[in-house]
């Protein structure tokens, strides 16, 4: 009985089938079939009940499952207080939302490099609804988003908010609500859907609404005095800046966007608890510097 045996059987009790287990160990399905046929062989038990539905845990199973959840905490554990971070090896797999892409997530991977300079980093930029799923599905390992995650299996630290402003095109004075069109994200995403309400609640059915996932084209399309929109001020400095767009105040704005670094409890991972601290760490220090 090896050591990657109990990790692939984790893994493959974990996300419920050998398919999964494969692609989250970068290794081949027949690489994850033979290593738990080996192991059963070894213990003389079947681990899984096969059928044409979900893999399910037979009661020699679920037990040895507590066994491996121990042994790769203890694993986690090593790593963390014996090991040199600068020897980690591996795949990093995080995912962001756009403002933190605009915003302080450069900072975060520069900083992740110096400490893990052999980890290797898959990046995904989403919104959060789908950043909350591939976490939940396992498919990223930590991810900022819109949170927090309200799952009892997701560790969620704050991260400094954003506030929003509202601004206009300095070409276009217009700023009544009920006659330019209000840029907003995605019609995904909880501003959007906050937003609508208040308009809804304000304006009536005569306000438009436009929605975009992309922050640099919604601001573009301000500058040019297509719409209006609130933005946080931190990520519309440029245009400020420039005298591109101004800042109005149309009578409210909408609430803060609230961040969080949100990644699985379970199996324990030393690497995603540190870069979690990283990511706080870089984001208030970011926040400090830059307009609010």
């Amino acid at each position: 009985m090896t050591f990657d045996q109990i990790q692939t059987f984790l893994w493959v009790a974990r996300l419920g089938g050998f398919r999964k287990a494969a692609e989250r160990m970068n290794l081949s399905q027949p690489a994850v079939s033979t290593r738990i046929s080996n192991l059963e062989q070894e213990l003389r038990v079947s681990l899984f009940e096969r059928g044409s539905g979900a893999l399910v845990l037979t009661k020699q199973g679920t037990l040895l499952l507590s066994y491996a959840e121990q042994m790769l905490f203890v694993e986690e554990e090593i790593k963390q207080r014996v090991a040199n971070p600068s020897e980690t090896e591996g795949l990093f797999r995080v995912g962001a939302s756009e403002t933190i892409a605009q915003a302080w997530l450069p900072e975060f991977l520069k900083a992740f490099s110096e400490q893990y300079p052999r980890v290797n980093v898959d990046l995904t930029v989403d919104i959060s609804l789908n950043l909350r799923a591939s976490l939940l599905e396992r498919r990223l390992d930590l991810v900022f988003l819109m949170g927090p995650v309200s799952e009892y299996t997701v560790e969620n630290v704050d991260l400094p908010p954003f506030y929003l402003h509202w601004y206009r095109s300095t070409s276009n004075p217009q700023t009544d609500l009920s006659e330019i069109p209000v840029i907003s994200y995605s019609s995904q995403t909880r501003p959007y859907r906050e937003l609508m309400s208040e308009l809804s609640r304000r304006i009536g059915p005569k306000h438009r609404v436009f929605a975009s996932a992309s922050l640099s084209a919604s601001l573009k399309m301000i500058a040019a005095g297509i719409a209006v929109g609130p933005y946080p001020r931190a990520l519309a400095n440029d245009f400020l800046e420039s005298g591109q767009i101004v800042e109005f105040d149309p009578g409210f704005r909408p609430e803060p966007l609230a961040f969080t670094a949100s990644y699985l409890s379970e199996p324990r991972s030393f690497l995603v608890e540190n870069s979690a601290v990283i990511a706080c760490d870089v984001a208030t220090n970011w926040d400090k510097t830059h307009p609010k």
